[in-house]
């Protein structure tokens, strides 16, 4: 078993497709193909299951993916020490889209700038997705909705947000869930948090929330709520970014919905140095205060 089989099993896990695998590692599915068979006759069992023209991991292939993730961290983990902790390397980093957009990129920048050896992989997902990334190991550091404690991660506090819901634009101002009961609601898939906090919203008005519409980007939302007569919930500087924000009505929303924060994450004692390279650069862009900024105290 070598690591090139190793990466190349993690991308089919993670595409789902060795086309589409094939297309990120930059090389022919005939030889991405031929690898995984080669690493199943290896270790002699099956790695993956075909279901709807998808590619789905086997048990045995979602061990072998948790260990890779891990060999790939010691891997860097290892690279880095002997050269003196000097960041370098593959560094995976998972972020909300809205966070993605509108908070991330000049520190992209910065970093790729101050670091040029580390190679910076973003993946966007909900947070939820996010979440299971660290603790398989997928991800070495994810910018997730918060605050948070689950065992095994650590974080300190990246960013404010304030949530705001959206409507067609003559709507009557909305103040609770119940003055828009019923209505279809624009939401990410299951997993998104900021969708979680817009279900509880309704559930604290014992509203009934309408039928939900699942859409994969902000501008989506948007669009549909400038079409019809739907909601949607987003933070406030996401809303400002879009073109077109000005065709909708902006309701603001009471306390504890009104605002969240948003973590920088990842599995405690796995820092290493590309991490604290992306710390120490955060917290000179945006000092935080020393109550903010303590680690979270992981559940037993």
């Amino acid at each position: 078993m070598e690591f090139s089989q190793l990466r190349i099993f993690q991308a089919v896990a993670e595409e789902g497709s060795i086309t589409r695998a094939a297309e990120r590692l930059h090389r022919v599915p005939s030889n991405l193909s031929t690898r995984l068979k080669q690493l199943e006759e290896q270790m002699g069992v099956e790695l993956f299951m075909r279901e709807r023209q998808r590619l789905q991991l086997s048990p045995a292939g979602k061990v072998l993916l948790d260990y890779a993730a891990r060999l790939f961290a010691l891997h860097d983990e290892a690279l880095s020490a002997v050269q003196g902790g000097v960041p370098c390397g593959k560094f995976t980093l998972g972020t909300m889209y809205s966070t993605a957009a509108t908070h991330l990129p000049n520190l992209l920048a910065h970093y790729h700038r101050t670091y040029p050896a580390v190679n910076l992989h973003v993946q966007s997902a909900p947070s939820g997705e996010l979440l299971e990334g660290l603790l398989t190991g997928r991800l070495d550091a994810a910018l997730v909705d918060g605050p948070l404690e689950l065992a095994g991660l650590d974080g300190i506090e990246y960013c404010e947000e304030t949530l705001v819901l959206i409507s067609d634009l003559d709507h009557p101002p909305i103040t609770r869930a119940r003055d828009v009961q019923g209505h279809e609601v624009f939401a990410f898939r299951q997993g998104c948090s900021y969708r979680a906090r817009l279900e509880a919203w309704y559930a604290s008005d014992r509203a009934a929330m309408g039928r939900v519409m699942e859409i994969e980007s902000y501008q989506g939302m948007l669009a549909c709520v400038v079409a019809g007569s739907g909601v949607a919930l987003m933070p406030a500087s996401m809303l400002a970014s879009l073109p077109g924000h000005e065709n909708v009505g902006v309701h603001p929303l009471k306390q504890p919905f009104a605002s969240t924060t948003t973590w920088l994450m990842w599995r405690k004692g796995m820092t290493g140095a590309n991490l604290n390279a992306w710390i120490e650069l955060q917290q000179a862009r945006r000092p935080l205060n020393a109550a903010v900024s303590t680690k979270l105290q992981a559940t037993a």
